[in-house]
């Protein structure tokens, strides 16, 4: 892909979301008085231009190795079998199993303290709208994908057809951390939304609802929650970086190092 194909399509994919969800946080806001331009909106956006400039080829690149990894270790009968199944099946069988999977990865992020270091720089974002979704470190990225894919790669679906529940699931994403506040009622129970989603963001790091699409595992294993408000603060307790280089080196520098270079501290556990 040419560098000018690159910027063409990193300047729609930007001018496409901001057209969609600007609006819609103006129309539907979870908080009326947070403007557009808020505090630390230019940090996501270099996140935004990371993530499209860099990490995501990364991305794509830890998965295509991936992929050929799990090539050689499932059986070539088994994905045959799981291929010969009505495509309904497969779908919702992809769906199910990486709710799955990522409900336990990501609750490993939460307490497990080298995969916190680099989860945090996700949660050290204190205004949650479309933006702010890309606040990733690219390294929690491609251990979110990864585990996400799992399923897919495993029923033997090509990486073209991955890649495309990448974009429907990054869009989820983007939308379930906007600041909109569209209650759902009682589907809000067999449906994620904002609602949900920003009360993971709790300033407190156990607050709960690790689910991605559907928050039924949240319900399954005791870890729902969604008050009728949205909380009082986003973020996280500890002292961090502000700016985007010094976020995504924090999780990378010994304790001694990062402190020294960033002005903050390190959390070791």
């Amino acid at each position: 892909m040419g560098f000018y194909k690159i910027i063409e399509g990193t300047a729609l994919s930007l001018f496409f979301l901001a057209l969609v969800f600007i609006p819609m946080e103006k129309v539907f806001p979870a908080r009326v008085k947070q403007k557009t331009f808020r505090p630390h909106w230019f940090t996501d956006l270099c996140y935004f231009l990371g993530q499209y400039f860099l990490w995501g080829f990364l991305v794509i690149w830890a998965l295509s190795y991936f992929s050929f990894w799990l090539n050689d270790i499932v059986p070539k009968n088994f994905r045959h079998s799981v291929q010969s199944q009505a495509w309904w099946l497969q779908a919702i069988e992809v769906i199910v199993l990486s709710d799955f999977i990522i409900y336990w990865g990501h609750r490993l992020q939460h307490k497990v303290g080298f995969l916190w270091r680099f989860h945090k720089v996700h949660h050290s974002a204190e205004h949650l709208d479309w933006l702010a979704a890309h606040r990733e470190h690219p390294l929690d990225s491609i251990y979110t994908v990864g585990l996400i894919n799992i399923p897919a790669f495993v029923l033997g679906f090509p990486l073209e057809t991955i890649e495309g529940l990448m974009a429907f699931r990054g869009i989820w994403a983007i939308y379930i951390h906007s600041n909109v506040r569209l209650p759902l009622g009682p589907l809000r129970m067999f449906i994620g939304s904002p609602e949900l989603h920003h009360w993971h963001h709790d300033i407190e790091r156990d607050a709960g609802n690790y689910a991605n699409i559907s928050p039924l595992m949240d319900i399954f294993f005791g870890t729902y929650t969604c008050p009728d408000h949205e909380p009082e603060q986003f973020g996280i307790k500890e002292s961090f970086p502000k700016n985007y280089v010094n976020q995504l080196l924090h999780p990378l520098l010994p304790k001694s190092i990062g402190e020294k270079l960033t002005g903050s501290k390190v959390d070791s556990k």
